[in-house]
């Protein structure tokens, strides 16, 4: 990745490409309406309300966020977006019943003129839902190209300057990279013959890919993750970045654990169970697309507390992930985790987190900063992995060899000044020798 000699200006209108039109994107959409009115602040989001420290402690430049790197303003946002079901986007937010009518009546109009596109579904990779609003293609191939035309179309009729894509479907099945992944001529071959390891969400990878549309996975599928998308995603010059929104227990997980380890206190088990009953915990009922969700959430304590380097203090740890689908609790997902560390001498004792969070209110701003700085990263000449945009993810992607980081405050230190060096500001160490000379 080169630094840039220059950003290109965040002029003219910007679209924002949603695959999936359920809670968190239809939640993230209202947010972005009410806030560009006044009438809401876009709490947890960096890109809004973030600030950055500049130059030494001693200088006091601690500017906003959109206010050094060229953002791109709430106002010239247009949003557009698939879903295998009808509603419209205040039709699909109230069934939701995440926001109350106090946020969704007086956007109601706008809300109602966001219809979805038609949905490119496969029901094999998600087996709980059966879709209605969908699309029909003799092949996976002719498929994509739809998916193009959506593309050119939303373009054309918006008169967009730049557009970006963030991911806000369903949990797929579980599925690795095999031969299909490889190239990108093997891929579109695979297409061709509509090979069955080719998932929905890579469909909509593809096409973004292909119109050099800036593409982030919010969900643990296999999406631009693995060697043909990444090449193709270098050819078109494009940014990727995923995956999986890091929302409600494994942001805990992400702030505890880096405590633990600078403290080298032991840990003998984390035991981690969730209910939660959107269409998020409906999905994840089918135990292929659970899978695909614990593979993600069960990689980060091992990233963060390095066991092969403290064999004695994290080289036997027992870490268990349950997902329970229970209607009544709605969006309102609840998290339990107990956890079983040791100390001084071997003597244990236990923490015990409750979080009783709301998984698409701590989705909706990670869904709009990866937008606007997606689309910043495409203005500043970047393609292919963005893993400085790993704060947002579970598991982010990083070069091929290379463990991404998944402490939550490296991860912020790395984001921060990824934007200091763009913008050709110094970048911070949290040194500060220079105070006591």
């Amino acid at each position: 990745m080169q630094k840039p000699n220059q950003i290109a200006p965040a002029s003219g209108k910007l679209g924002v490409l949603l695959p999936g039109m359920g809670a968190v994107a239809t939640t993230a959409i209202a947010g972005i309406l009410l806030a560009r009115r006044g009438l809401g602040q876009p709490v947890g989001s960096l890109t809004q309300l973030g600030t950055i420290r500049l130059g030494k402690r001693t200088d006091n430049r601690a500017p906003l966020i959109r206010d050094l790197v060229p953002l791109a303003d709430l106002n010239d946002i247009e949003i557009a977006g698939w879903d295998i079901f009808p509603d419209s986007a205040y039709d699909a937010a109230r069934r939701a019943n995440v926001l109350e009518d106090r946020h969704l009546e007086p956007i109601r109009e706008e809300l109602s003129s966001i219809r979805p596109m038609k949905g490119a579904f496969y029901p094999e990779y998600v087996k709980r839902l059966t879709g209605t609003h969908v699309k029909s293609a003799p092949s996976k191939a002719e498929m994509v190209e739809q998916l193009r035309a959506d593309i050119v179309r939303f373009r054309t009729e918006k008169k967009l300057a730049r557009a970006v894509a963030v991911w806000c479907g369903s949990t797929e099945t579980f599925g690795s990279a095999s031969a299909v992944h490889r190239t990108i001529d093997a891929f579109e071959e695979g297409l061709r013959k509509s090979d069955p390891a080719i998932s929905s969400a890579q469909l909509y990878a593809w096409a973004c890919l292909k119109e050099g549309v800036p593409f982030a996975n919010g969900a643990p599928n296999l999406a631009v993750d693995f060697p043909a998308a990444i090449e193709l995603a270098k050819e078109t010059r494009t940014p990727i970045a995923g995956k999986d929104f890091k929302t409600g227990q494994t942001l805990m997980k992400t702030v505890i654990a880096p405590g633990l380890k600078a403290r080298l206190l032991g840990l003998n088990g984390w035991y981690s169970t969730n209910i939660l009953g959107n269409r998020d915990g409906e999905v994840l009922d089918d135990p292929g697309a659970f899978k695909t969700k614990e593979t993600s959430k069960l990689g980060v304590l091992d990233a963060i507390l390095e066991p092969e380097t403290h064999p004695d203090l994290y080289g036997n740890v027992v870490h268990k992930v349950r997902i329970d689908y229970y209607p009544p609790r709605g969006d309102a997902k609840e998290g339990w985790d107990n956890i079983d560390l040791f100390g001084w001498l071997g003597y244990p004792m236990q923490i015990k987190v409750n979080f009783l969070c709301r998984d698409s209110i701590l989705a909706a701003p990670i869904v709009l900063d990866l937008a606007l700085f997606m689309d910043l990263a495409q203005r500043a000449g970047f393609r292919g992995i963005q893993e400085w945009l790993g704060f947002y993810f579970k598991s982010p992607q990083a070069a091929a060899g290379l463990q991404a980081d998944h402490d939550l405050f490296v991860q912020l230190i790395k984001l921060k000044n990824t934007l200091r060096w763009m913008a050709g500001e110094d970048l911070i160490t949290h040194l500060g020798n220079e105070y006591y000379d």
